[in-house]
């Protein structure tokens, strides 16, 4: 009895069954990079919205504690509490309370803070003294990547405030500048009231954020 012989595939079959081989890896590989991809992107998404919502919060609780005390700058000339806007040295530097010291270190519990915007970043900084020497190094933080504005405007008094029949705050009179007058020698405007803070974000676009400071 003669066996049957065996059968073995064909050149046309080897090259479809490579063929189709290929098709679903690259089937597959599309697929996992489409996730892959997704991933990266709400990854990135997250880090911007933690980044923004931190960085409101530190503006928040800043300028929620704001103190009204001058102090002298690193040249002895005399700065108001709040200073900024495009003639003052940071676009928005103001003193603040309630820094803890829970170490118990012979500093005081007012904090001069600046914000100000560096290679499209949005920085904060800090002196650890209020009278501040020559020398005297700033320690800075990088808050917010990706920010192409950072403007400010001040409100002098609540009377002068004007809402539109929208319930919109009309800004337009308010002062671009908040700074000591050079021929006013030691005296100092006190704070304004309510200050406007406009952000410009190059993926996200314009933000603006009002903020009420509190009597003194």
């Amino acid at each position: 009895m003669v066996e049957p012989r065996e059968r073995g595939f064909t050149l046309v079959e080897v090259l479809i069954a490579l063929a189709i081989t290929v098709f679903v890896a690259a089937a597959s590989y599309s697929g996992i990079s489409t996730t892959l991809t997704g991933a990266e992107q709400l990854r990135a998404a997250s880090e911007r919205t933690r980044d923004l919502n931190r960085t409101l919060s530190l503006l928040n609780r800043d300028l929620r504690q704001f103190s009204n005390r001058s102090l002298r700058d690193e040249f002895g000339a005399m700065q108001p509490a709040l200073s900024g806007g495009p003639l003052a040295f940071y676009p928005l530097s103001l003193t603040r309370e309630g820094w803890s010291n829970s170490l118990q270190q012979p500093r005081s519990e007012l904090q001069r803070v600046f914000y100000y915007l560096e290679d499209d970043t949005l920085w904060r900084a800090y002196y650890t003294v209020l009278d501040r020497a020559v020398d005297a190094e700033p320690k800075r933080m990088a808050l917010l990547r990706g920010v192409n504005t950072l403007e400010l405007r001040f409100l002098d008094a609540l009377e002068n405030l004007e809402v539109d029949g929208d319930f919109v705050i009309d800004t337009r009179a308010w002062s671009r500048n908040w700074v000591a007058d050079p021929g006013a020698g030691a005296s100092v405007p006190p704070p304004p009231v309510a200050l406007e803070l406009r952000l410009e974000l190059d993926d996200l676009g314009e933000l603006r954020r009002f903020y009420e400071l509190p009597a003194h």
